[in-house]
């Protein structure tokens, strides 16, 4: 077994707090809506490098959304299944997806039932149509006040996505 030095156990004064969260809330307050049948739960937002984690949480089928990202995306597929238009996979349960920067993609949901995707997400999400001309921008600072605008209305309290921010 080995033996930890207690000094060197004890978290630097400078680190920010731990985040625990349950990924999967059965709170619907936590969950924000982003379209029909799809909502998000954030679960992180790092202003520091321009990242948010989130679970993506799907009740639909169909194009969720077209987009692109400036820097990459890592996901994890928890349940439930999707693909990308472009693509030839499918990402289904215990599924990793990693979506390299500038790849333009159109989400499609395979299936009506309850499904859930962690996504870590840096840079911004560039929503663009078919032509490929933009038409939404998301970035962490958005997504933040994305999140506090809900968290007010929802009851919980703007100040509830501080817990939330790193």
């Amino acid at each position: 077994m080995s033996v930890v030095d207690p000094e060197l156990a004890v978290s630097s004064p400078w680190a920010p707090g731990d985040i625990v969260e349950t990924a999967v809330s059965d709170d619907e307050r936590l969950w924000i809506p982003m379209g029909k049948g799809v909502w998000v739960r954030p679960l992180m937002f790092d202003t520091a490098h321009g990242a948010w984690v989130n679970v993506m949480r799907t009740e639909t089928t169909g194009i969720v959304a077209r987009h692109r990202h400036a820097s990459p995306v890592h996901g994890y597929v928890i349940d439930g299944s999707w693909h990308y238009l472009e693509h030839d996979w499918v990402a289904s349960p215990g599924g990793y997806v990693y979506e390299p920067a500038g790849d333009t993609h159109s989400l499609h949901i395979d299936d009506a039932a309850r499904g859930h995707t962690l996504f870590w997400i840096s840079g911004a999400m560039i929503s663009v149509d078919a032509a490929g001309e933009l038409t939404a921008y998301a970035d962490v600072f958005t997504r933040i006040e994305e999140a506090r605008r809900h968290f007010e209305s929802v009851g919980l309290g703007a100040d509830y996505v501080e817990r939330l921010i790193r």
